[in-house]
């Protein structure tokens, strides 16, 4: 929770001036407890179901993150054998993992087995083929779920709108019922379950209720073949408030879900990632320098589109706030970039602003696809993560030095 004490900003009652101090910038900071506010509050909406909440490990992966959520009883939805590790590392379930992804090598599929996880959300009918040769190879039986793609337009931008027909990922759904045919006579393969995932920071409810609909009616049609299955997966996607969306409220959402699921006895999957984290996050940042080029005034950043690349690839908003509140100079517009040699390194534009060199900003909802999407590009070390927790706070990441930039490269002896 953000709050003013004396001018200065304060994240769940830590002084983001003292974080600064102690860590560094640019750094991610992250909320325990909204964290944990936000997946009970989804817990909560569906608590009169039978429904699992698996986290998109994609959105936030630090073992950090990862662990409190654990310790809730939260399921994960992976998308790597590196993401498998971390989900283990902090203390995840696997019998609560699902592995989703359109390229799972032969190694993921190996340790996925060998772990033990709940299954593999099958992509292709080429997938199917893969995960049996090698549960046969490996003399075990591999638990998996085909992922349908229902045709739905989720309504948000192209490149997390996943649910349509010409996107990679997913089945066809008029060409499905012969690989569940196929995945239920396979003695290598235990079909338990249906899923899809039509997109992400979705904004309304028609689109999930649409698919889940399509996704009955398989799922029906399949019982009269005798294939039956023990779940339905809808995915995640559930957007946040960056801006001005108008959100999707958890218990109106459950409500729908739960009409459509009326007397449909299978469990309920569902894979929040931004919904949980998004708004548990900040970016914590210095001003370099302040620049005006007859045109437009730039506020240059220590943090850049490689510690968050959201806005460069997606044109998305972010909240900017000053961490002083300052009386002068008057406000002006900014742009608020980064030092990365792209037109693209941007984090804002035309933000209204009373700031000066030196001054701290924080960039608002960056817990999701923030640091899980960071680089070193133009030989940037990462970021510090930070962990607010019970008015204290911890580094659960350690800010990268220039020497680990280079850690695993080699010199060419002579």
């Amino acid at each position: 929770m953000l709050s003013r004490e004396d001018n200065q900003l304060f994240f769940d009652k830590i002084s983001m001036k003292e974080l600064a101090k102690k860590y560094g910038t640019p750094s991610f900071v992250y909320s325990e407890e909204k964290i944990v506010e936000n997946f009970l509050t989804i817990k909560r909406a569906f608590s009169s179901t039978t429904t699992d909440i698996c986290f998109a490990v994609k959105a936030n992966s630090n073992i950090g993150i990862l662990q409190i959520l654990a310790r809730q009883g939260a399921g994960f939805d992976i998308v790597s054998g590196g993401e498998l590790a971390r989900v283990l590392k902090a203390g995840g379930d696997p019998k609560k993992i699902v592995f989703s992804g359109v390229g799972k090598q032969d190694w993921e599929i190996i340790e996925g087995l060998q772990n033990e996880i709940r299954c593999f959300n099958v992509e292709s009918a080429a997938e199917l083929e893969k995960i049996a040769q090698i549960a046969s190879s490996c003399s075990q039986i591999a638990p998996v779920s085909l992922r349908v793609n229902p045709n739905i337009d989720a309504k948000t931008h192209p490149y997390i709108s996943t649910g349509l027909a010409e996107s990679k990922f997913g089945i066809k759904i008029d060409s499905a019922e012969h690989l569940f045919q196929r995945a239920h006579e396979d003695p290598h393969l235990n079909l338990v379950g249906i899923d899809c995932h039509i997109g992400s920071q979705i904004t309304e409810i028609e689109p999930f209720r649409a698919a889940l609909n399509i996704l009955i009616n398989l799922v029906q049609r399949l019982a009269g073949k005798g294939i039956n299955l023990s779940h339905i997966d809808i995915g995640g996607g559930v957007g946040i408030k960056y801006k001005d969306e108008e959100v999707i409220n958890w218990n109106d959402f459950a409500s729908e879900i739960k009409k459509s699921m009326k007397d449909i006895p299978q469990r309920l999957i569902l894979e929040p990632g931004r919904s949980i984290v998004g708004d548990a996050g900040l970016l914590l940042a210095k001003i370099i320098l302040l620049k005006n080029n007859g045109q437009k005034n730039f506020a240059v950043i220590d943090a850049g589109m490689n510690d968050l690349l959201r806005p460069a690839l997606y044109g998305s908003w972010h909240e900017i706030v000053s961490v002083e509140k300052r009386t002068y100079p008057e406000p002006v517009d900014w742009e608020i970039v980064g030092p990365i040699c792209e037109t693209s390194d941007f984090l804002a534009k035309a933000r209204s602003l009373s700031i000066v060199e030196g001054d701290l900003i924080a960039i608002l909802d960056c817990g999701a696809y923030g640091f899980s999407m960071s680089s070193n590009y133009n030989s940037r070390p990462k970021a510090a993560e930070i962990l607010v927790a019970d008015k204290s706070h911890f580094c659960i990441r350690n800010r990268e030095k220039i020497s680990d930039l280079f850690f695993l490269e080699n010199l060419r002896s002579t």
